[in-house]
């Protein structure tokens, strides 16, 4: 079953935190096609409000700028929400080594504050965003739930703290909280002009421009590639998934790519003959990435419609019209 088919009561109340942001905004037009009332809070410190427009014609859309790390906001997004869809998050691993306190405090605390205030407010069901990264230096592929390694970076230890607090919520206080890991998301919506761009934005991005893009390290490092869609489809099911309470799930496609044939896909999609430069690596990164998402199968029915293929020739699509 897709996602298009998980049907939502009338009246459903969904908060999503960070959701003008790439996934949020991403969620937050899903939910709205779903008929869901949709509340949006961001504090527009990495979100973008051109990715809230028009979804106010989509149907019941309240924008509520505020930041997670303060208590009684959080309070107010939760009052009434039948559903919290938690992506408001500080991302990128390099930005993470330089500002570890900010990490703690956006990342650890805020959402400390989220799963308090959907606590105390009777929210049935609180997803949240984690990441790929919480493997850390595990040298086991595919990745599998239970078997991460040390992490190699603040910012994947602010998700494997978030981790832990969602399933203490869940044993001590009987809120039910669904993690799921992103394995490297990609498509439409993602800023590409960042100083912490995610590598397929500022691909297309740069060969769009005449520009040589940059590989750290020799690009044989490999990811599992995951596009929105797939991402939309794993936070609407893990609403409602019966034995989803206090488990943590890979969400990706199953698959690896390095980032050299990525790259070179995207010249060839985009008709450009360029060599890229490479760089050193980046700290904290993780050599191979690769999801086992048999667990996800299981439990959320999780069944990724859109290969990597099918997704970046979707996101070059769109990158073109953005970027014209």
């Amino acid at each position: 079953m897709s996602y298009q088919e998980v049907v939502f009561p009338k009246g459903t109340v969904v908060v999503v935190t960070g959701g003008a942001g790439f996934i949020g905004s991403n969620l937050c037009e899903a939910l709205l096609n779903k008929g869901c009332a949709v509340r949006c809070l961001d504090d527009l410190s990495t979100g973008r409000e051109e990715n809230l427009a028009g979804l106010s014609g989509l149907g019941e859309f309240r924008f509520l700028r505020g930041d997670i790390r303060d208590l009684e906001t959080c309070r107010e997004v939760c009052a009434g929400a039948d559903y919290v869809l938690h992506q408001a998050a500080w991302g990128s691993v390099p930005r993470s080594i330089q500002l570890p306190l900010l990490y703690e405090e956006i990342n650890i605390r805020g959402t400390l504050n989220m799963l308090e205030a959907a606590k105390e407010t009777g929210v049935k069901r609180f997803v949240y965003a984690s990441s790929s990264s919480v493997y850390g230096d595990s040298q086991t592929l595919p990745k599998r739930e239970g078997d991460e390694g040390a992490v190699l970076s603040p910012y994947a230890l602010t998700k494997r703290a978030d981790e832990e607090y969602a399933k203490l919520y869940t044993k001590l206080y009987g809120l039910e909280t669904v993690g799921l890991r992103y394995f490297n998301v990609f498509g439409r919506r993602q800023d590409p002009d960042s100083a912490y761009a995610a590598v397929i934005p500022l691909f297309v991005r740069l060969l769009l421009r005449g520009q040589r893009p940059r590989i750290h390290g020799d690009g044989l490092q490999s990811r599992d590639f995951t596009y929105i869609e797939n991402v939309i489809e794993a936070n609407l099911k893990a609403c409602t998934a019966p034995a989803a309470a206090g488990e943590v799930f890979n969400v990706a496609c199953g698959g690896r790519d390095t980032i050299l044939d990525v790259y070179r896909d995207i010249c060839a999609a985009l008709g450009v003959q360029m060599e890229p430069e490479f760089v050193q690596p980046r700290a904290g990164d993780v050599r191979h990435s690769h999801a086992d998402i048999s667990k996800a199968r299981r439990l959320l029915d999780y069944h990724p419609d859109f290969d990597f293929a099918r997704g970046l020739a979707l996101t070059i699509g769109w990158y073109k019209e953005y970027l014209s």
